[in-house]
């Protein structure tokens, strides 16, 4: 992109009081960002405020060493690249939404970005074991039946939606809420790596934005309005991943959600969308069906089904149920010695058959 189109875009990005609503305005008014800029601020404040017309006279402060800035990291290579309103490569579902993004900053492959097939997959930071197993089995199902998986980054669901779609070999898409000169969270810095390597990690924020508590529900409409559909693993009622699924529905997206225990926290925001019409699904197979795929692999999504389906002639597995339980409980329907039991749920836990949850509950994992 030449300078001086990267420097107009940003401009129009950056400066204070300009939000998104206005500036398609000004768009839709002059044309592209260079022909606004063109224009005197009392031309501009036939269309805004007219105090925002003198506001916007001066570029924002430290303008040219941001426009610098974003011309470097651009020149790395190593798939960087900044899509605007008017790149035909900007992905066409979002600009069907009500508020698209003026620029997406994307880092990895725009063939990942381009495939139409893409599917949200969202959740609880704080899964229950059998959530993040759940999120990462439906998305491997799904990115091997040719699935983009998108998600946003977060520590539970959404990093572990992203994991299972790499270990598919498939395409994933990480919408984060900062500049993409950062990682956020940290601790997902490799998970970042991978996916720029097959898939890409993008953000509407230009290079040096925090992670700023407001940013990450306004990403979770490009999220929805990447995707056909949003797959809701865990949320509690009051949760982003309901945001984002509201969000898509008011998209005319698909929303399906996992059921779960009704003493679990995590699932009540999953009964709230499926109360609420969103499309109740157990196996990855249910998503394909809905979507009206043409032509998923064989029972692809079944042979990963992350529902629980293992040990059934295990008597204390049995027992277990597949409720989060606490240790009185399981000793009055199992009858076991106290050590015994003790015992025995100690190899079920190295085994990765059984998890223990706070309060002291135990819970069954499912093995996909």
């Amino acid at each position: 992109m030449p300078r001086d189109e990267l420097a107009a875009w940003l401009r129009l990005l950056l400066t204070p009081g300009l939000g998104r609503t206005t500036a398609r305005q000004l768009l839709a008014a002059f044309g592209l960002p260079d022909a606004i800029w063109a224009q005197a601020p009392d031309t501009w404040g036939r269309v805004v405020d007219p105090a925002l017309a003198q506001a916007m006279a001066q570029p924002p402060q430290g303008f040219d060493e941001t426009v610098l800035a974003h011309e470097r990291w651009l020149a790395q290579g190593g798939e960087r690249h900044a899509l605007t309103l008017a790149d035909p490569r900007y992905p066409a579902s979002l600009l069907d939404t009500a508020d698209p993004p003026l620029v997406l900053f994307v880092h990895g492959r725009l063939d990942a970005l381009s495939h139409a097939q893409r599917l949200a997959i969202v959740g609880s930071r704080n899964p229950t074991p059998q959530g993040a197993q759940n999120a990462q089995a439906f998305a491997q199902s799904l990115a091997a039946a040719g699935l983009t998986i998108v998600s946003g980054l977060a520590l539970g669901i959404d990093g572990a939606a992203h994991e299972g779609a790499l270990r598919a070999g498939g395409f994933t898409l990480a919408v984060v809420g900062t500049g993409l000169d950062r990682v956020y969270p940290s601790r997902h810095r490799d998970l970042a790596h991978r996916i720029v390597a097959q898939g890409a990690l993008i953000s509407e924020y230009p290079l040096g934005t925090p992670p700023l508590a407001h940013h990450f529900p306004q990403r979770n409409r490009v999220i929805a309005g990447l995707s056909m559909g949003t797959l809701v693993v865990e949320a509690a009622l009051q949760s982003g991943s309901l945001i984002t699924a509201r969000l898509a529905s008011e998209q005319g997206r698909e929303v399906f959600a996992i059921p779960g225990s009704i003493h679990a926290p995590q699932s009540r925001g999953c009964h709230a969308l499926i109360r609420q019409g969103a499309k109740l699904v157990e196996s990855a197979q249910d998503v394909l069906e809905e979507l009206r795929l043409a032509d998923p692999p064989p029972r692809a999504a079944e042979e990963a089904s992350p529902l629980p389906s293992g040990g059934a002639d295990d008597e204390l597995l049995s027992a277990l149920g597949h409720d989060p339980v606490g240790l009185d409980d399981l000793l009055a329907r199992t009858g076991l010695p106290t050590s015994a039991l003790q015992a025995r749920l100690l190899e079920l836990e190295l085994q990765g058959l059984v998890a223990r949850l706070p309060g002291g509950l135990l819970q069954r994992v499912a093995q996909g």
